[in-house]
């Protein structure tokens, strides 16, 4: 397993994982809701292998990482503001960036505004956050597949619903809308212990009531190499948003795993790490 430690970044203290050789190329990887760091523990090993210093936070909120109080803390410009911190950590000024979910959205939104820190881009199911609002105006459709969004902006009563019965509509969320055997037990009991330190729900929810509750400033095109991985049987996203997200990129392509869900990273594990093997060292 990776090593842990503590990074204080921003005034707070992120946990990160790390794997591969102290002067590889950093590659960091941004993990989305409801998971933490361990989201990507099928891919650290094929990248550290390769040669690149793996980080992977628990971003804030989440996992290990503090959880500041209040929806302000869960801005995206303070959530890109931790992966640039974490990158003057280890002394880099560029580094490769992978997100899945609303690590993706962290990712493309800190490419689109700070392309002078970013050497390649890998996103993982998640759109682009300027092509989202575009998208649902032609396909309105996409609201009913984002519907839980609505739901996560209600105080507290979120909380309440996801954690009855020891977390059991988080868990079954995971393996219900996954193929068969993507989430082990064991996966999921890591999951579940995340999810009960004291604060992580109402911190991770606060990632989806910040984006609503206040207007979040454009990313704008992403000038850096692209390479967007996208599991085509998604039910929260429609595939058409990882084509309205390509038409942002300047230089991009979509690599399609046709009968992967949302949760790629785990039915697709060899695939998507050598696409980002390929990709990251090009």
């Amino acid at each position: 397993m990776p090593a842990g430690r503590l990074h204080r970044v921003d005034g707070i203290s992120l946990h990160v994982l790390e794997a591969g050789p102290e002067d590889g190329p950093l590659v960091i990887l941004l993990h989305g809701f409801p998971e933490f760091s361990h989201g990507w523990r099928h891919q650290v090993g094929r990248l550290a292998e390769a040669g690149f210093r793996v980080v992977v936070p628990d971003q804030r909120g989440y996992g290990r990482s503090d959880k500041p109080e209040g929806i302000g803390a869960y801005r995206i410009p303070h959530l890109a503001a931790d992966v640039l911190g974490l990158a003057g950590a280890y002394g880099r000024e560029r580094f490769h960036l992978a997100g899945h979910d609303w690590g993706g959205i962290v990712a493309f939104w800190l490419a689109g505004r700070h392309p002078e820190r970013i050497d390649r881009l890998v996103i993982v199911n998640a759109p682009h956050p300027d092509a989202v609002r575009p998208f649902i105006r032609r396909h309105p459709a996409q609201l009913l597949r984002s519907s839980y969004v609505a739901l996560f902006q209600l105080p507290g009563l979120p909380e309440r619903l996801l954690a009855a019965r020891d977390f059991l509509p988080l868990r079954r969320a995971l393996a219900g809308t996954s193929r068969p055997g993507a989430f082990a037990e064991r996966d999921l009991e890591l999951y579940r212990e995340a999810w009960a330190r004291p604060g992580a729900l109402a911190a991770m929810l606060n990632w989806y009531r910040a984006l609503v509750q206040r207007r979040l400033p454009p990313a704008g095109r992403i000038r850096v190499p692209t390479r967007i991985l996208w599991g085509r049987r998604d039910v929260a996203l429609a595939p058409g948003l990882a084509e309205a997200s390509l038409a942002m990129c300047d230089e991009g392509r979509i690599v399609w795993f046709d009968d992967a869900t949302h949760w790629v990273l785990h039915e697709e594990p060899q695939a998507i790490a050598a696409e980002m093997v390929s990709f990251f060292g090009a």
